[in-house]
């Protein structure tokens, strides 16, 4: 992962001029951590359909126009989990940079409070079952905008390739 670094060179996208097609719009969501307090973290059985399984921690994108990052990580997190967190104590620890998709991804790492509730399926086309697992022991694979998150927040934890991390 770099550091707020730019790439250098040509564009690798050919650009688009008036009349040509239309690109296609940025994809902007959050990554919600939420830890325990006791050293583990919450992450799901990631099941989409059209994609192989992967973990993922909660989160998806902002939806709602004024919506910031903590109030999507918030609900993202009360859609997903029945977990209830107030937005005002959710904190973006970077924003992340991607175009892994062959399209642009920006990401806010959001770490919420640490809370213990019990995590509940309530997306079961898109998540088996959710977990607490020690943070250094993650499994494997992991969806590539947590594993960017993760990266963002534990030192030691590998981050994928092809990501700019902006600290906040």
């Amino acid at each position: 992962m770099t550091e707020a670094q730019l790439p250098v060179g040509p564009h690798p996208l050919p650009l688009v001029g008036a009349g040509g097609p239309h690109p296609v719009p940025p994809l902007v969501g959050a990554g919600v951590i939420v830890p325990t307090g006791d050293g583990r973290v919450l992450i799901g059985r990631r099941t989409t359909a059209g994609e192989p399984p992967t973990w993922s921690l909660p989160g998806g994108k902002v939806d709602h126009p004024g919506e910031s990052f903590e109030q999507a990580a918030a609900r993202e997190l009360a859609e997903e989990t029945g977990i209830v967190l107030p937005a005002e104590e959710m904190r973006v620890l970077a924003v992340l940079l991607d175009h892994e998709l062959g399209r642009t991804r920006v990401t806010a790492a959001v770490l919420a409070p640490p809370s213990l509730a019990e995590a509940l399926v309530t997306e079961p086309h898109a998540c088996a079952g959710w977990e607490r697992f020690p943070v250094d022991a993650l499994p494997e694979p992991m969806f590539y905008p947590s594993a960017q998150v993760l990266a963002a927040w534990l030192p030691n934890h590998p981050a994928p390739g092809g990501t700019w991390r902006y600290s906040t």
